[in-house]
């Protein structure tokens, strides 16, 4: 009877360890097709760069890295940020940025220098 236990606890393990296998398997096939030009890449060695194209023929991207144009396979594809996401948070760093300086000058404008 205990052995039984065994079997069904083991049987049970091996389950969801091949369900969650599937889940992540089908969520990168997905991030994989729904790739396009514009998206920020990130490959398996750490390489960043901007997607360019995508030859679903052969199986490879084009990624342009500060200029520089290199062909990988998709599978090298380790994260993929969609355009409009990248976009909105550079733009929202680059806003934030102009802000902090826009007050910090007139923060300095303001202030009485020792030295007048």
């Amino acid at each position: 009877m205990q052995f039984v236990i065994l079997i069904v606890l083991f049987g049970g393990m091996m389950w969801f360890m091949q369900r969650n296998q599937k889940k992540a398997a089908a969520k990168r096939q997905e991030q994989l097709d729904t790739m396009q030009p514009g998206s920020e890449i990130v490959t398996i060695g750490g390489l960043h760069g901007i997607l360019s194209s995508v030859d679903t023929a052969k199986g490879t991207v084009e990624l342009d890295a500060e200029g520089v144009i290199l062909t990988f396979d998709r599978a090298a594809v380790k994260t993929v940020k969609t355009p409009a996401a990248a976009d909105s948070g550079v733009d929202d760093v680059i806003a934030d940025a102009k802000t902090d300086a826009a007050s910090a000058v007139e923060t300095a404008d303001k202030a009485d220098s020792p030295f007048e």
